[in-house]
């Protein structure tokens, strides 16, 4: 898993399967200044087929690494298709994806510096999210706004962020999809938030793979799963964890643990 994590810190610019755009016709992008970040931020959104022709509101996913999740031309090593998935069950949500910083992905990913590798700006990203973002979709889409149909999700450092997202924002997330995530990158931080809480209320779908190249990864989400559960009782159902055999630290996981998660939260 971290040697997946340096070699996409290294080309994660890079196009390996430049093709034709494979985004649906239910995707759009634009673009929006971040002040907390000092620059401009390229969003992706994804409406349901019927959006144009009804007038209901619909709940709202938020989600990292933009480049993934819609369009086989503009991924890492391939996409999560997000869109073709939601549009095959006629899912009846939208989805804000977030284009990641390049060379700073880790810097907004990660909640605190790690000592050997840096990093540590996820408060401003998140601020970004809650106080730039949230607002401009809430207005300009109709979205169901409340902490019960606002859902923040991603994978590898983007599971990290999402989860610390949880803990940062109670009152804005409700419902977190939380992919091999790097609790490795800030383990003792992390952990001693989760410890700390009073309280933990979120709706969690933890999801992993048992042959990530790290013996850590299963490990740290059963630690995780453990500290969540203390904090509230079992019988809620508030969490899920899905640990997959043979299943390893790429897009393949995660875009084949996408639907379920989505029908589990939603």
């Amino acid at each position: 898993m971290k040697a997946y994590f340096f070699i996409f810190i290294f080309i994660l610019s890079s196009n390996l399967f430049a093709q034709q755009s494979t985004a649906g016709k239910q995707v759009s992008t634009f673009t929006l200044d971040s002040p907390q970040l000092k620059t401009t931020k390229k969003i992706w959104v994804y409406l349901p087929k019927n959006y144009e022709s009804s007038r209901k509101k619909y709940p709202v996913i938020y989600m990292h690494d933009a480049q993934n999740l819609f369009d086989a031309k503009t991924s890492y090593v391939g996409e999560w298709n997000v869109d073709e998935t939601l549009d095959s069950i006629n899912a009846q949500v939208i989805v804000i994806g977030i284009e990641h910083g390049n060379e700073k992905r880790m810097e907004e990913l990660t909640p605190f510096k790690n000592e050997k590798y840096g990093g540590g700006n996820a408060d401003n990203y998140l601020e970004f999210i809650v106080k730039t973002l949230k607002p401009n979709i809430d207005k300009n889409y109709r979205t169901k706004s409340n902490l019960k149909n606002t859902c923040i999700m991603g994978s590898s450092l983007g599971g990290l962020v999402s989860f610390y997202a949880a803990i940062k924002y109670p009152d804005v997330f409700g419902k977190v999809g939380c992919f091999s995530p790097s609790f490795w990158f800030n383990r003792k931080e992390i952990f001693s938030l989760i410890e700390n809480a009073k309280s933990f209320k979120t709706k969690v779908y933890f999801l992993c793979g048992d042959n990530e190249g790290d013996d850590d990864m299963v490990k740290d989400m059963n630690a995780m799963e453990y500290q969540v559960n203390t904090k509230r009782c079992s019988c809620k159902m508030l969490n899920k964890k899905i640990i997959v055999k043979g299943g390893k630290h790429n897009e393949k996981l995660w875009r084949e643990g996408f639907k379920n998660a989505y029908l589990w939260l939603f």
